[in-house]
């Protein structure tokens, strides 16, 4: 079967969904919708944004569906108006439910940023990363109405560096995601290739993210804090409270401080300021108090001009 003979509905909504979208179209499938989430209001101004998926779709001159909600038998209808033989997830953001599922003449088949069965959920990456896996990988899954756990196509592993940040490592797994839907479908297509049911012995699974996640406490190990600076790079952010404001940690790293310090006392290590954690501290290379840029630990020590109270963010 030829690309250009399937009939294809991408669903996505944040900037990972992009690469596989792209690949599709370069690909030559006969994309006849993109269903992404509504418009948005964000940031300062409250102003409306549209998902990536959508700003794309438009670009490539694709039809743009944003219902509210696949619970409405009218959206449900839109999707079936265009007939898919086949629709691919990538981050829409949403479960859908079985009237969905059941649309397309193929099972619906989801690009996910894990190596499942480990990390179902809306957060693999920082999961990953926050548990100081070594890798990590994409998954090609047919889906389920249970979230992540239908039986896997294909996938592939990657390595996790010691410096990546979720960001850019979803921008790397996007890609490689891409990558594998495209390698996967036409073997799947023709009948070649079966889905396997994941383990159920080895599932792990992850939360969705909230703003308060980023607060790192004194229970964490020196490792754990840095895991979770980069974890939670670019959202939530870690943080902890100094002074009595929010005190933004972008880059940072572990460092001996000999004696182990108090959790949460600070000090100086190499011109840099330094949180204590159990089992080290945490010397801080890139911040950001609220309101302000972001500058290197130096500059945040020249700006205190000595002054280095106790955090009283760590709890």
């Amino acid at each position: 079967m030829k690309p250009s003979e399937v009939r294809t509905v991408f669903m996505g909504s944040p900037e990972f969904a992009l690469p596989s979208l792209r690949a599709l179209a370069d690909a030559g499938y006969d994309l006849r919708l993109v269903v992404t989430q509504p418009d948005r209001r964000a940031g300062r101004g409250g102003r409306m944004r549209a998902p990536a998926a959508k700003v794309e779709a438009e670009r490539l001159g694709i039809p743009v569906f944003q219902p509210q909600s696949f619970r409405e038998p009218e959206a449900v209808a839109g999707l079936a108006a265009v007939e898919p033989d086949l629709i691919v997830v990538a981050a829409y953001g949403r479960i859908l439910p079985r009237a969905v599922l059941d649309l397309p003449r193929h099972p619906v088949l989801n690009v996910h940023p894990s190596l499942l069965p480990r990390w179902r959920g809306p957060s693999p990456v920082a999961a990953a990363i926050l548990a100081g896996d070594r890798e990590t990988g994409v998954s090609i899954m047919e889906l389920v109405e249970e979230m992540d756990a239908g039986p896997i196509l294909a996938t592939r592993p990657f390595p996790i560096a010691s410096t990546d940040t979720t960001g850019a490592l979803e921008t790397t797994l996007a890609g490689e995601g891409a990558d594998l839907l495209i390698e996967t479908l036409p073997p799947w297509l023709e009948g070649g290739l079966r889905a396997v049911p994941q383990d159920e012995s080895l599932v792990t699974v992850c939360p969705l993210l909230e703003k308060g996640h980023g607060h790192l406490g004194a229970r964490m190990t020196a490792r754990e804090a840095e895991r979770a600076v980069r974890a939670y790079d670019p959202w939530p952010g870690a943080f902890v409270t100094y002074g009595g404001d929010r005190l933004g940690i972008w880059r940072a790293h572990v460092g001996d401080a000999g004696d182990e310090p108090v959790p949460g006392a600070l000090t100086v290590l190499a011109g840099k300021p330094a949180v204590a954690f159990r089992e080290g501290v945490l010397v801080l290379d890139e911040v950001q108090r609220s309101g302000s840029r972001r500058v290197s630990g130096e500059a945040f020590l020249n700006g205190e001009r000595g002054r280095l109270p106790r955090l009283a963010g760590l709890a």
